[in-house]
This record gives C-alpha cells, structure tokens and sequence, in this order.
C-alpha cells in the first residue's frame, strides 16, 4: 500500500511503528505481545482496532477491513494485511524463538501472501466460536 497521498498525522509520531489488531482475537493479541522490533526499526505502539482512534478514522476512511488484515503504519507508509505481517518480520528482532520461526515465514512476500489469509480464516473461526464480534469497521457510521 506504501504512501498514503502524503497525509500528515499531527498526533502520531513518525519515529514509531504502530500496530493496528484486534486485541479480543487471542491469536492477533499474543503476537503483538511477543513481536519485537529492532531498535533501529522505532518504537512500537499497539493500537486495539476496536477502541475508537484517529488512525482507526484513517483507516476505514481508506477503506481497510481490519476483519480482513492487520495495518502497520510508519511514517506516512501504511501497510495491510499480508504485506502488514512481511514489514513486521523484516523489522523484527531475530531474538528468541517466536521471532526467529515470524521472520522465517514472513520474510518473503510470497510466502506470507501464501500464509496469511490462512491465518486470518482462522482467526475469523476462533472469533465466531468464541462468540466475540468482528470489528466490522467498514459497517460503522
């Protein structure tokens, strides 16, 4: 997705690299706690699609179902889904297990558009036989 028409964030910080997910998903909430970025990558600020957000705002204004992919958003850059997931692994540690097996899979972009949908299928599952809603951004008013 890269640049989005040189929007201008006044209340986030370029120097960090945040991350858009559904904190009610266990899977979604489990690997933005165990992601680690390099330092060198920014700090990372974890950002729960459902509580209300300006960068929540931007989002669906663009269109973006977060029921269909995470967003990652650094600078004026935003990333979804698949290519979310491949900017993570790139920018991640290589620093204990869960981090070393995510760049692994995610480093290719052809592996991780491979693997992805498989994973939000099955996050989409584990929502429904939880009995927890999607976040059904692109239906709010």
């Amino acid at each position: 997705m890269g640049n989005i028409d040189g929007d201008t964030y006044s209340d986030i910080d370029s120097d960090t690299v945040y991350v858009v997910y559904d904190d009610q998903c266990p899977f979604c909430r489990n690997y933005c706690k165990l992601i680690r970025l390099r330092e060198a990558a920014g700090r990372l600020q974890l950002v729960d699609a459902r509580q209300p957000s300006p960068l929540m705002d931007k989002i669906t204004a663009y269109g973006l179902d977060i029921d269909q992919g995470m967003v990652v958003k650094i600078g004026t850059d935003m990333y979804y889904g698949a290519e979310a997931i491949h900017v993570l692994a790139l920018l991640s540690t290589k620093s204990g297990i869960f981090n070393r097996i995510c760049y692994w899979l995610f480093k290719s972009k052809k592996m991780a558009s491979f693997l992805y949908p498989a994973l939000r299928n099955c996050r989409n599952l584990a929502l429904k036989l939880m009995g927890i809603p999607l976040v059904n951004n692109l239906q709010q008013k």
